[in-house]
């Protein structure tokens, strides 16, 4: 038994040797005070008081450490740290007011009154099952049907027996507690259905309730007083659980509740969030009055905008300034350089003049002085004419020597002349050596051995750095090339001999095609598209195709380009004789193909120089590059607009003449060995047509082998072809040969071409059936065919051969050829049959052409092209340029952005119980619709450029990665565009920094499945797919998934990580009383609370899946 009165130094020494001695013994203290009740003027003892406050809440420290590592491990998904986090909930260290007051209002026996860990767990455990009801519990020992005491009632507790102990840190058995009913103390609250108090957590205002006499509530707790019970009284809090069911506890917004049982208006210049523990200061530059519950930042999201538009209206202006001002200063050197090639050039005109007048008057004095000297001194005047004809290294100084001193030597004495002769080159004359020789005055310039002083000066060209020297060296050679032209002309015999012993390399290696009974059938419909085609083109001539619709011209040339699909191949093509794929010589065969497929958004030059530096040599240097291109310009005739955007159709460019000649210059920049032309002077006047084919010309002189496709063409361009393939419907070849001897093949027949009508109208009209050959010939479109095969002892068909008949030739002499019907045998098929049949020819041609993709044939070219960084560097530049001319599609796409971002900024509010998620989900959609749609201009708008550009040997990687890589700005910039509205209007809890970064990631995730997208479909599939995929996906993100196959959909959704991402960075800045919130909150949603990294990292690997799986459909399909 204790004695009933205790010094308070005696006292003190009890509760200190106690707490020291045995926690677990502490009950047994108030065991002996509880006995001890009679004379509570201890418990009021100013000296005492603090010492049992702090012995009582290190008890509830201790029992609530206990249970923070259990609910710490059943609630880890929302609870990263648990001690950290419960501290935050129940560390009330720095003001114990609330408990002091407590243990005054129960008179000490306010752990009788505390619920044990049983109880505790009993209350947060109902948190965790679904049928749980935030203002009832489950029955218990307490509180049940039986026994239902005023405690049990929300806002009461009740105390244990007198004689009855409590452990708090029992966690299996409730202890019986229905004695001594009473109100539940300030900052705490009492569950319904548990008759003990629990502390509430920090955050939160628990004052006592009073009751509203007009609605019989007790306010603000919104519970009501039991029936049939007057003496019942409001008590104190009653439950703590998730934001909607006790937002009545939470600390309301604009106040902060420095402990549980005190709330403080927030002062000016500071903010409290709801739940706030403490005020928070303002930043600078926002508007923060007195109970504010957030700080207005709209002047950083004003100032974030001004910044982004100051600085991309800087990067796209000055950009653009910079590449007009570059392209300004390359003009004027590109001009003085023509304009000192020209006057070198007149220079040498001049020289050449001189020569010619020096030589003439030389021969003139050569025969005045024969005359003169004939008789006497013969021998003399023989030598001198040895010395003025034979002295070549002297030569220039006779031709320059001036006309006085010529003269003069008429008057001189005949000995004299000779010696005269002899003498050393004048002052002038070394001058002009020195001219000559010195590279430092003009490289090219040489009068007798220009092509000798060429190659000694050939390595000084790969120092040429600046654009002056390059651009001079580049007009000089033009010049000199045209100079050259002019002489050819005029050649003497010896010139066609100095021609044909040059031993100068060739640069282009020579290209040979030859083909023997070609037959292109269509796999589908068992059709002859071309058929038994046999011949050769030859490299340094020009090749035409002519035929009516039909006929197979572009069939034929690409069986030649091996681009023929979808057909059945027979007989032979070989290359310079062998039988070699031609994928082989890719590297030096240009196609150009009917379309005009360039670049509209960059210039003339642009696209030419792309394609030079792209498929030239590796090892040509940059000033051959240049001169290669000038010269392609020079030969084109499109001077005038080569600094001009060749257009687009919503954007006008050049002229479409200008254009088709832009088209078949960037096959000619990159010097192939052959060319094919699809059609290229379709659309083309008659001087266009002209001019394009003496550049095909000058093409055909380095031996370039030229075949292309004409339609209908005038007398003068028909004159310019070497060779002709003349080809009937069918795809049947009724004559190839030369053009000179085409008359003379058909005058063999008895057609006659008309007077003043144009050759090739008058044969194509005869193929069409439009015209009748005239004359006796008798003969009909339809036998030229088999007249060609009989004229040259081909193979005839078996089929045709009923045709032969009609022809006046013996028929041992027809050669027949032992070729399958096309047709079949004739056995009708089913819908069904040729249903299939259909189905299968279409599959095989998809694999044929994705077996054609991925396969590599071996080098044979010769030819080293620039690697992949190579091309990746050119591909940059390029692409750079494109979007830096598209400023404005780029500044809409941003405007429209912004837009969204204010729009949702100021229509959904940042919901504190779902911790934002409506207006993330908000945000997930919008931005992934608007990124997507911008993104599939990546690669939509020019697939068909990527598909020329592939088949000529461009690197498909480098294209790709260029494209994502200049994209990157976009992804970089976006997030900051959209957040500089929607995060300054909602004020979310999580760091600008952590929302940034999850809209990085979903900008870039979203960039890749619109690559994708873009690849797979046309544009307008792509488009609809990118709208209706975010709202979908977004919709199987956020519903609720009741089974594994949902959740496995649910998994593979971009828009669930992208949610939970922000979710979690936003829901990890509540605490305290914000504890239950977040973890019902999670719960329901499935979140893990430590998975952000998680978000973050399938964000970007999904970027990269789609990236990659986009760019494995670009090199696998291809256009149908």
């Amino acid at each position: 038994m204790c004695e009933p009165r205790t010094s308070s130094k005696k006292l003190l020494a009890i509760f200190i040797w106690f707490g020291i001695a045995s926690p677990l013994s502490f009950f047994n203290v108030i065991d002996c005070q509880d006995v001890a009740v009679d004379d509570y003027d201890q418990i009021h003892n100013p000296a005492v008081l603090p010492l049992v406050t702090q012995l009582v809440y290190s008890r509830i420290s201790n029992l609530t450490s206990l249970l923070s590592h259990e609910i710490g491990h059943r609630a880890s998904f929302c609870v990263k740290d648990p001690e950290t986090e419960w501290n935050q909930a129940f560390n009330f260290s720095s003001n114990l007011d609330f408990l002091s007051s407590c243990i005054r209002k129960t008179k000490g026996d306010i752990t009788k009154r505390l619920c044990t860990a049983a109880e505790m767990r009993f209350y947060f455990n109902g948190f965790f099952e679904s049928s749980r009801s935030a203002d009832f519990l489950k029955p218990n020992q307490n509180c049940n049907l039986t026994s239902w005491v005023s405690g049990c009632e929300p806002g009461w507790a009740c105390s244990v027996g007198p004689q009855q102990n409590v452990d708090l840190q029992n966690s299996k058995e409730m202890p019986a507690r229905t004695t001594n009913c009473q109100a539940c103390c300030e900052g705490f609250f009492c569950p319904q259905g548990l008759t003990c108090m629990i502390p509430c957590p920090l955050g939160s205002h628990c004052p006592l309730a009073r009751l509203n006499e007009t609605t019989g509530v007790c306010e603000p707790y919104l519970y009501q007083l039991p029936p049939n019970q007057p003496n019942h009284t409001c008590g104190g809090a009653n439950v703590w659980a998730d934001f909607s069911s006790s937002m009545s506890i939470f600390c309301s917004a604009g106040s902060y509740c420095p402990t549980t049982t005190k709330k403080v208006p927030c002062g000016s210049g500071h903010y409290c969030r709801m739940g706030s523990t403490s005020e928070k200061k303002c930043f600078k530059l926002s508007s923060c009055n007195s109970k504010t519950a957030t700080q207005n930042l709209h002047a950083y999201g004003i100032m974030l905008i001004a910044a982004l538009s100051t600085l991309l209206l800087i990067i796209y202006n000055f950009s653009d300034q910079v590449l007009t001002t570059k392209e300004r200063r390359v003009a004027e050197s590109r001009e003085a350089a023509a304009r000192s090639a020209r006057n070198t050039a007149n220079a040498r005109q001049r020289w050449h003049s001189a020569k010619d007048a020096a030589k003439k008057r030389a021969s003139e004095l050569q025969a005045q002085l024969s005359r003169t000297f004939s008789r006497n001194k013969k021998e003399a005047s023989h030598s001198g004419k040895l010395q003025i004809l034979d002295q070549e290294t002297s030569e220039t100084d006779v031709e320059l020597l001036p006309a006085l001193s010529i003269t003069s030597c008429l008057d001189v004495p005949s000995s004299a002349v000779p010696n005269e002769m002899r003498k050393e080159p004048s002052d002038l004359m070394q001058m002009v050596h020195e001219i000559e020789n010195d590279p430092d005055i003009d490289e090219n310039f040489s009068v007798e051995s220009k092509e000798r002083s060429f190659k000694r000066k050939m390595p000084k060209v790969k120092q040429l750095n600046t654009h002056a020297q390059i651009f001079k060296y580049a007009y000089a050679q033009l010049e000199k090339e045209k100079a050259q032209q002019q002489e050819n002309k005029n050649l003497t015999f010896s010139g066609v001999i100095r021609m044909a012993i040059n031993s100068e390399p060739r640069k282009r290696p020579l290209i040979e095609i030859s083909f023997k009974d070609l037959t292109l059938t269509l796999k589908s419909q068992r059709k002859h598209i071309l058929r038994c085609v046999t011949g050769k083109i030859k490299p340094g001539r020009i090749t035409a195709v002519m035929g009516p619709s039909g006929a197979g011209k572009t069939t034929f040339l690409s069986a030649l380009a091996g681009k023929a699909h979808g057909c059945t191949a027979t007989g032979s093509i070989l290359i310079n004789g062998k039988n070699e794929s031609i994928h082989s010589y890719k590297k030096i065969i240009g196609f150009v193909p009917q379309d005009d497929v360039v670049h509209g958004n960059l210039t003339v030059e642009e696209n030419l120089w792309f394609s030079a530096q792209c498929r030239l040599s590796s090892d040509l240097s940059r000033p051959d590059k240049v001169l290669v291109v000038e010269r392609v310009i020079e030969f084109l005739g499109l001077q005038s607009v080569r600094n001009s955007l060749v257009g687009t159709v919503e954007k006008r460019g050049i002229s479409g003449g200008q254009r088709k000649r832009v088209n078949v210059g960037l096959e000619m920049v990159m010097e192939p060995s052959l060319l094919i032309l699809d059609e290229p002077t379709s659309g083309l006047d008659s001087a266009s047509s002209q001019l394009l084919l003496r550049a095909l010309r000058r093409e055909s002189l380095e031996g370039v082998n030229i075949c292309m496709v004409v339609h209908q063409p005038s007398y003068a361009l028909f004159k310019m072809f070497d060779d002709l393939i003349l080809l009937a419907k069918g795809g049947l070849t009724v004559y190839h040969g030369s053009v000179k001897k085409i008359e003379e093949y058909f005058a063999g027949f008895g057609i006659n071409i008309p007077e003043r009508i144009n050759p090739p109208d008058y044969f194509i009209d005869i193929l069409e059936g439009m015209s009748v050959p005239g004359g006796s010939s008798g003969v009909s479109y339809r036998e030229l065919p088999i007249k060609w095969m009989l004229y040259n002892n081909y193979p005839v068909p078996f089929d045709m051969q009923q045709g032969v008949s009609k022809i006046d030739v013996s028929p041992q002499s027809v050669n027949t050829a032992t070729e399958m019907d096309p047709h079949g045998s004739g056995h009708q098929q089913t819908f069904a049959g040729e249903l299939w049949q259909d189905v299968k020819h279409n599959v095989e041609l998809q694999g044929e052409k994705i077996r054609l993709n991925y396969s590599k044939s071996k080098d044979l070219s010769n030819r080293k092209t620039p690697g992949v960084f190579m091309q990746y560097k050119y591909f940059l530049i390029r692409v750079g340029k494109q979007r830096l001319r598209e400023a404005r599609i780029q500044a809409i796409d941003y405007l429209i952005l912004l837009l969204a971002g204010a729009c949702l900024g100021l229509l959904t509010k940042s919901s504190e119980q779902t911790f934002g998620a409506v207006g993330y989900t908000y945000t997930v959609i919008a931005v992934s619709l608007l990124c997507k749609i911008a993104a599939l201009r990546s690669f939509s708008l020019d697939k068909i450029q990527y598909w020329r550009e592939r088949d000529s040997g461009m690197s498909s990687l480098a294209y790709f990665l260029s494209k994502d890589t200049v994209d990157h700005f976009n992804t970089v910039v976006k997030p900051l565009v959209y957040l500089s509205m929607f995060y300054f209007l909602t004020n979310p809890r999580s760091s600008f920094a952590d929302n940034y970064i999850v809209l990085l990631c979903l900008v870039y995730c979203v960039t890749g499945i619109a690559y994708a997208l873009a690849m797979f479909f046309e544009p307008g599939a792509a488009q609809l797919w990118s709208v209706l995929l975010p709202v979908v996906l977004t919709l199987i993100a956020t519903k609720q998934r009741d089974n594994d196959f949902l959740k496995g959909i649910a998994n593979v959704c971009y828009p669930k990580w992208a949610l939970q991402a922000f979710v979690i960075a936003n829901a990890e800045r509540y605490h305290g009383v914000w504890l239950i919130t977040r973890c019902g909150s999670l719960k329901e949603s499935g979140y893990n609370l430590h998975d952000w990294n998680l978000c973050v990292l399938i964000l970007i690997c999904i970027g990269i899946i789609s990236r990659v799986l986009a760019f494995f459909s670009m090199i696998t399909f291809q256009k149908k």
